[in-house]
Order: structure tokens, then C-alpha cells, then sequence
């Protein structure tokens, strides 16, 4: 299982492995990799007596955005105009210099 890490220098004194949820843990060491090893024991002992970290698929039937994909006939008169708007719309947006 791979978990993202932050690691990052602490102003004269050493380094910080710092991981996110769902484990918010952080430990602290003289170089980056024993940070990561501390910090390494640190989520290995906070997933014991039971506790697991899982990856959870959804399954097509349980994503209900998946009910309207391809719900338009991409040939219809209706949604190619529908599609030309949002393209011109969108040109305009970047051409515009106070658009975020």
C-alpha cells in the first residue's frame, strides 16, 4: 500500500515526514529518510488491533452519474449547437484578461 508523504525541512532542525488523512501523523528527523522511517512505525502502530486502511472501488451500478453518460445523441442538431456554445463561451472566458 502506498500513502502519499510530505517531507519537508524544518529551519534548523532537520526534517518532518507528515502524512494526511485519514492517519494525520507527523514525525521529525535529522535527514528526510529517518523521518519517513519514524514516521513509518508511527503508521504501522496506529494500524494494529484490527484497524485497516482499504482502497474502495465503485462499482458501476453505484456511481449514479453513470445513468446520464451518453444519455444525447452526439449527432443531434440540438446538442452540437449545445456544444458550440460552450466552446465559444469558453473561447471568450480565455480571452477575456479578468477572467480567473
Amino acid at each position: 500500500m502506498q500513502i502519499p508523504v510530505l517531507v519537508e525541512a524544518i529551519a534548523n532542525n532537520g526534517f518532518c515526514a507528515r502524512a494526511g488523512e485519514p492517519l494525520t501523523l507527523s514525525a521529525m528527523g535529522a535527514t528526510p529518510e529517518e523521518a519517513v522511517a519514524k514516521l513509518r512505525l508511527l503508521l504501522n502502530g496506529h494500524l494494529q488491533n484490527g484497524r485497516q486502511l482499504v482502497a474502495l472501488d465503485l462499482a458501476e451500478e453505484d456511481n449514479p452519474w453513470l445513468a446520464m453518460a451518453g444519455m444525447y445523441e452526439a449527432k443531434d442538431p440540438l446538442v452540437q449547437e449545445w456544444k458550440e456554445a460552450m466552446a465559444a463561451y469558453r473561447q471568450d472566458a480565455e480571452n477575456d484578461p479578468d477572467y480567473p
